[in-house]
This record gives structure tokens, C-alpha cells and sequence, in this order.
């Protein structure tokens, strides 16, 4: 079947220009100023929108097998489609976690069948993610996209030096959350203004930078490729700053919520409550300039879907996690992009080609190859409801907030994987 996009402004050749785009089979063949409507099966008019390349997140968790009462990779794919995405890798906090070939296989059984995007699995780094043992990293090398204990941090050092030795020797990836356990005391927000002034445990920065100071110094050790998830304070930003100065092989991520809230914007709602939590000003400050000076090199949504009930419970006992497929997108592009403070080409970056540099995953627009694309909107506002996800999780801080950018289509390998009708 041939498929032609026309009159749209493509994100082509690193710079935005007005294209059509002819796909045939679920290729880019052709990419011209204008082509006819006659050479193709079914012609789509997206006049005053533009084409990205299809956005890869590298964290996400679609909780199956395991926590399918959350959410499914049936619906999490269907959901970041919706946000625009064609790419996700996605987290090893499920049961059977994905410790060994038999349970990762298990994942992988239900991608085949039900995912409508590309999904790249992470293996754990331990098995049961309890810090205790090496999962068979070696074994599975070849079935994942890098080895993770997204949800803790691995405590032990001499584990996580072994765990970068082999990652090293498999041209594989350690992607890190970190977190320091001894250093936590029962936190659940951050501790900050809020917390002091409202009776609540805070979870103290250093929790996080520590760890992070740590696996630098193994980083150079080990010469690992090591990529850092979420971060969220000034700490570690400039922990990160530095260490890519000294030639560490090392990327980071951080989420919408991060870059957008801080702890000044709480609210006694568990849907305000996620892990690393909402920090000071000062860090979300810190973070933007992280970004603007490519300190942070990716936008992760860490996408993390819990059940109604599970959220309800207030910050102190609701579930740490809160979506953001959705919602990532149009969020980002009006506090940075209608504001002025990051170009549209920087966003594609963040949101596109710096996953796909770093993991090898993803895709562009270009003659030849797959069309994994995405085309928004621009033009008119609207409030997030998380009422119309496509994600079994409801939980965004972001609810109610007003928002440029929709997405009118997501097409995975040629497939119209989305639309908006």
C-alpha cells in the first residue's frame, strides 16, 4: 500500500521545511516539495501540521506480566502512540521480573502479540531486583535493550562495579536508578518547605546524588556505558556536568514533571507523588539549564500507571508513580518551546535523536527506511483530562493544566498506529 503525507512542515535533514512524504509498504520512498496525490492508495492532508520523526521514551513501565490490573502493554503501547511515540524501552519491575531467559521471555511472548509500537525490554541488573545476585546478564544480552533495577538503586558497590564489568564486556548499557536506601528514613516527598510546614517525611537530594557520585567514579573504572534515570536535583546535574568533561561515558534523563513542578506546586493528592519526588526551585532551575546546555541529553517520561485505589491514599500512602505519555509532548512544547527558552529542532532532540544516538533504537525522516512517524497540531489549547487516556492510569500532576499540541497520527513501521479523528 502507498500512503502520502501532504502539505506538512517535516522535521527533515535536522531542520523543519514543507514536504510531502510518500510511503510505500511502510517506507519512506520519496520526499519531495510536492508529489501527486495520484501515486498513492490514500492521501493524508495535514496542512499547518508537522512531522517528527516517532519519539522514543526509554522509560516506561507497562507492568505486564505481573500488574495487568495497573496497566497492559496492550493499552501502554496504545497510549504512546497517542502521545506520539513509536519507541519505548520498558522497565523490569513485574513478576516474574526479567532475571533470567525464561522470565524475560515471558515479557517478550506478550510484545509479539499485543504491543502496537516497538518495545525494548530492560533486563534487571539483579535478580528479583533485590540487590543480592547477578541476574544472568550474559544470557540475555541479546533479548534486552540494557540492564536495569529501575525502582531501587543497587546498594552494594562492588555488585554494581561486577554488573558494569559484564555490561562492558556485552556492549550493553547499565541505565541506573539511584537511590541511597540508608539515606531515605521513611521519605516519601521531598524534604523541603513542604514537608517542614505540613507534618510530611522528606526524601533528602543526597539519596540520590550520592549514588549517582558513586557510579561515575565505576563508570571510569569499568569504562561501562552508563546512562542515569530521572534526575531531579541540582547535585546531580552538575555531578553529570562534569563527569562528561572527564570523558565518562554517560547520558541522563529527566521527566516533564521535573522541569515543569516543583515542590511549591504539592498538593495533598497522590497524584503528586512520584519517585525521585518533586524538589525545590532551585533544582527544577538547575535542571532547565541542564537541558539548555545538553547536560540532560533525553526527555523520560517514566511513564508509571498505578490503579485508582492505589492513588487515592494522599502523598504519605498513595503508590510512588504518576503517567505521562500522554501528556509529555504538548507539556514539554508549551513551557519551553511556546515560551521561547528551547527551539522545536532542541525538542526533537530531546525527545528523538538523542534516545536513538545513545540506544540505538528509534528512527528519522529519511529516504529508505521504516516509517515510524508522528504529526501534531499546534494550533488550538486544551486542558489535560486524564478522563480521555488511552492509559489504564489516571494519576497525572498535570491534570487540568492547558496545553498546546495534539497529535493527530502516530504511524509505526507504515502502520497508523494512531488518529486522531
Amino acid at each position: 500500500m502507498k500512503q502520502l503525507i501532504k502539505n506538512a512542515t517535516v522535521f527533515y535533514d535536522s531542520q523543519f521545511t514543507r514536504k510531502d512524504i510518500l510511503i510505500n509498504n511502510g517506507i519512506i520512498a520519496d520526499i519531495s516539495d510536492s508529489l501527486a496525490s495520484e501515486c498513492a492508495d490514500v492521501v493524508y492532508d495535514f496542512e499547518n501540521c508537522y512531522v517528527f520523526p516517532g519519539f522514543t521514551d526509554v522509560h516506561v513501565h507497562l507492568r505486564e506480566p505481573g500488574f495487568s490490573y495497573k496497566e497492559t502493554i496492550k493499552t501502554g503501547t496504545m497510549a504512546s502512540a497517542r502521545g506520539g511515540y513509536t519507541s519505548v524501552c520498558s522497565m523490569p519491575n513485574l513478576n516474574p521480573v526479567p532475571d533470567s531467559v525464561e522470565h524475560l521471555q515471558k515479557q517478550i511472548d506478550i510484545i509479539n502479540k499485543d504491543a502496537v509500537i516497538n518495545v525494548y525490554p530492560y533486563a534487571s541488573i539483579t535478580v528479583g531486583q533485590m540487590g543480592e545476585k547477578l541476574s544472568a546478564l550474559e544470557e540475555m544480552k541479546d533479548m534486552c535493550i540494557a540492564y536495569s533495577d529501575d525502582g531501587r538503586g543497587v546498594q552494594s558497590e562492588e555488585m554494581m562495579h561486577d554488573a558494569m564489568k559484564i555490561a562492558k564486556e556485552n556492549n550493553k548499557m547499565i541505565v541506573a536508578h539511584c537511590e541511597v536506601n540508608d539515606l531515605l528514613n521513611g521519605g516519601y516527598i521531598h524534604k523541603g518547605n513542604y514537608a517542614a510546614e505540613h507534618g510530611h517525611k522528606g526524601i533528602c537530594s543526597e539519596s540520590e546524588w550520592k549514588q549517582i557520585e558513586r557510579d561515575i567514579k565505576l563508570a571510569k573504572q569499568t569504562g561501562c556505558a552508563y546512562h542515569v534515570c530521572h534526575i531531579s536535583t541540582k547535585e546531580s546535574v552538575e555531578l553529570i556536568r562534569q563527569a562528561k568533561k572527564d570523558g565518562v561515558n554517560i547520558t541522563c534523563e529527566t521527566g516533564p514533571h521535573y522541569l515543569v513542578l516543583s515542590d511549591k506546586d504539592l498538593q495533598e493528592n497522590g497524584r503528586f507523588k512520584m519517585n525521585p519526588p518533586l524538589r525545590d526551585e532551585s533544582d527544577k532551575e538547575a535542571l532547565i539549564q541542564g537541558v539548555l546546555d545538553g547536560t540532560i541529553d533525553m526527555i523520560a517520561t517514566d511513564h508509571a500507571p498505578h490503579s485508582a485505589e492505589e492513588k487515592s491514599k494522599g502523598l504519605e500512602k498513595s503508590n510512588m508513580g504518576v503517567v505521562g505519555i500522554e501528556t509529555a509532548f504538548p507539556i514539554m512544547y508549551t513551557h519551553f518551546v511556546k515560551t521561547g527558552k528551547l527551539s522545536l529542532e532542541k525538542l526533537v532532540d530531546l525527545f528523538s535523536s538523542n534516545a536513538n544516538k545513545r540506544f540505538n533504537i528509534g528512527s528519522e525522516i529519511k529516504i529508505g527506511i521504516k516509517a515510524d512517524l508522528t504529526i501534531f497540531d499546534f494550533k488550538n489549547k486544551y486542558a489535560v483530562n486524564p478522563d480521555d487516556f488511552l492509559s489504564m492510569g489516571r494519576s497525572t500532576p498535570f491534570e487540568g493544566m492547558e496545553v498546546y499540541g495534539k497529535c493527530k497520527m502516530t504511524m509505526c513501521n507504515g502502520n497508523v498506529v494512531w488518529e486522531d479523528k
